[in-house]
């Protein structure tokens, strides 16, 4: 196999399971990230375990320049891209909108959305010169429905989601297919850099819940991946067998057992 990957926000969660999983299946895999250590660490595993060919980008998805100067760096060193996965996102606080902190908007926007858009322009145009690609985009159900407190970062999943439909449609001439991965509640560092490094309060949040774990979502990002050529998964929504929506879950313990 002599498929390339490009995954943002790779040092921890979803982006590093699906690294994991995409060096498995034999990938060329280039991981970014803003922890540079981290992206080390990983290409060094990646690489010993998997021995694959792995490119590590430290770049803030959040600054264009950054974006254009690693990715045109990485376009001399591998000559496409046939998967990006635009996973680089974060919550920041967990406020009413009139009690928001604006430096924590500022940054889900920038991350989520325009982070997104960024690197998307960048790579787009690579897999429509050969008229081909996979864009997998990771969403959330707080992008299918709005809870409380939960405002400005549903906003900008709900944008993933539009977006997500947009580039389909825009790119469906050139046979890229387009996929949205929508996991609801899973066990990352998520909330705990939703609660700004608050460990109890992040650990709280998943007491009593079998929540969905990073390799989950990368065997569904390797499954949509590996999909014959005429078969595109557009959308998904995926939560652990007591979450129903981003606002309806019970506690494993309050599930019917058998009688």
């Amino acid at each position: 196999m002599d498929k390339t990957i490009l995954i943002t926000g790779a040092t921890s969660g979803f982006g590093k399971a699906i690294a994991q999983r995409f060096a498995k299946e034999g990938y060329t895999v280039c991981i970014t990230g803003r922890r540079e250590e981290r992206l080390a660490e990983l290409k060094a595993e990646l690489e010993k375990q998997y021995g694959v060919k792995v490119i590590a980008l430290a770049f803030d998805v959040r600054n264009r320049s950054e974006v254009e100067d690693a990715i045109g760096k990485l376009k001399t060193q591998v000559p496409y891209i046939d998967i990006l996965v635009n996973n680089a996102g974060l919550a920041s606080g967990m406020a009413p909108i009139d009690e928001g902190d604006i430096d924590d908007w500022e940054a889900m926007i920038d991350t989520n959305l325009k982070g997104l858009l960024y690197v998307t322009r960048q790579i787009a145009p690579m897999m429509r010169e050969r008229a081909r690609g996979h864009i997998i985009n990771i969403g959330s159900t707080a992008g299918k429905m709005v809870y409380k407190n939960g405002n400005v970062y549903c906003a900008t999943k709900y944008a993933v989601d539009a977006l997500n439909q947009a580039m389909r449609i825009d790119l469906l001439p050139y046979g890229i297919k387009v996929t949205a991965i929508n996991p609801g509640m899973a066990e990352t560092e998520f909330s705990l850099v939703r609660f700004h490094g608050d460990e109890e309060r992040a650990k709280n949040m998943y007491t009593g819940i079998n929540a969905l774990q990073a390799t989950d979502i990368a065997d569904i990002a390797w499954y949509c991946a590996s999909l014959p050529p005429h078969v595109c998964v557009n959308d998904l929504m995926v939560t652990c067998l007591t979450q129903a929506t981003s606002v309806y879950a019970i506690k494993e313990a309050e599930r019917v057992k058998p009688s």
